[in-house]
């Protein structure tokens, strides 16, 4: 962040109070930060705060405030404020906020500074659940990102209005870990679709990968789960974001660090995880299921340690939700969807059962007990195989998701 030059975008939200906190990180990572805010967004927090901390004025109003009529040098402050920053945030960015980016509209500073700039623009839509999962925002999103908006999902948890849901703004870490990787990008975004002149093959798509091991949990202390490590998902991840695309991360429990640049959310159970894909796969182009998810999980939680005793126990077990199948099913037109299947035998067999009965495009095979293969391993072996072909890839986990990625997109 050395050296770069931030515009933070403030829009009408309760979370506006957060983005102060924000200014301030990227102001303690080296960064030069303007702030220009939205009328609604004056409400929760003044001007006055942003212009002390960023020691520079807020504009709010294409002109000046105080309507003194002297124009000169207001009406083109969107310009040279636009061709000034290197990277634009907007913090919360509200339902109103995102309308108005993706249908062009310029009535107040910020929509009118954004629609001018040329650089990449990142949006942290906040919001209440209901709205945010709504068919107006839903689609205002998939639009931002065929505009080439990049678009950092909403945290789930405890909202302003009471209810746990989706709609948070994600931590200040994780923006500044996003923005970290828009500014590692060698070229400039503009609101021209990321698709157009670009050489990567997934310019201007939205990735969601999952990875990692999903825990079903007995009693207070144990759990059903498996070995996974995440390492193939993270490559996906890895591999997807350096051919261009935006790249959101949905991981169980991980022992290893997640790439800068990647939006990542947490999760546990495997019903975590078909709560956390199914709600916003709609807005994603390729869904990328890496993640090694148990497919059973006890009848009965306690929340208390089960005491051992000399009588036999016994664990009941129900199916967890299979999200790969429900994708399959309830996929949009021209999504892209890729599943992995780790097997200890006929592996060929089950990957084309796997690729039928879960309705999806690829199925990224491996056998755990191959040479170069296995979960804790750093290489990887994978059987790819779609409608019409099949390949064999070997290599670094890295490298192969990268093969993998290569074989479908071009």
């Amino acid at each position: 962040m050395q050296g770069k030059r931030i515009l933070l975008g403030v829009s009408g939200g309760i979370a506006a109070y957060k983005s102060v906190y924000l200014l301030r990180e990227l102001q303690q990572q080296g960064a030069e930060v303007r702030v220009v805010m939205t009328p609604s967004a004056t409400r929760f927090v003044g001007t006055e705060t942003f212009a002390a901390l960023s020691r520079n004025e807020v504009p709010v109003h294409v002109f000046n405030d105080e309507g003194n009529g002297d124009i000169s040098t207001s009406w083109s402050r969107h310009i040279h404020w636009a061709e000034w920053a290197d990277l634009m945030i907007v913090a919360p960015c509200t339902a109103h906020t995102l309308a108005g980016l993706v249908h062009g509209f310029s009535d107040n500073m910020l929509l009118t500074t954004a629609l001018a700039a040329r650089c990449p623009l990142l949006l942290c839509p906040t919001m209440d659940g209901g709205m945010f999962r709504s068919a107006p925002v839903q689609r205002n999103l998939t639009l931002a990102s065929e505009l080439g908006f990049h678009v950092l999902q909403p945290d789930s948890g405890y909202l302003a209005s009471g209810l746990d849901d989706t709609g948070r703004l994600p931590e200040t870490s994780v923006i500044l870990d996003f923005a970290r990787g828009l500014l590692h990008d060698t070229h400039k975004a503009s609101l021209l679709p990321a698709s157009t002149g670009a050489s990567s093959p997934l310019s201007g798509k939205r990735v969601l990968v999952t990875a990692g091991p999903t825990r079903e949990f007995i009693d207070a202390v144990r759990f059903i789960s498996n070995p996974s490590s995440g390492k193939m998902g993270l490559a996906m991840a890895e591999a997807s974001r350096e051919m261009g695309a935006e790249v959101t991360l949905i991981h169980g429990p991980l022992a290893i660090p997640i790439p800068d640049g990647i939006n990542a959310r947490s999760i546990i159970s495997a019903n975590d995880l078909f709560e956390a894909v199914s709600a916003q796969f709609a807005t994603y182009d390729v869904i990328i299921m890496a993640a090694a998810v148990s497919d059973f999980s006890p009848e009965e939680q306690v929340n208390h340690k089960i005491k051992k005793t000399d009588a036999a126990e016994q664990l009941l077990l129900r199916p967890t939700p299979d999200t790969l199948k429900w994708l399959g099913e309830n996929r949009r037109e021209g999504q892209v969807i890729i599943g992995f299947a780790m097997e200890t035998d006929n592996l060929e067999a089950e990957v084309e059962r796997k690729l039928q009965t879960k309705n999806a495009d690829w199925i990224c095979g491996n056998l755990l007990n191959a040479p170069n293969s296995g979960f804790e391993s750093d290489e990887n072996t994978i059987l790819l195989k779609g409608r019409a072909s099949q390949h064999l890839l070997t290599g670094s986990k890295l490298v192969v998701a990268r093969k993998i990625l290569t074989e479908i997109f071009t």
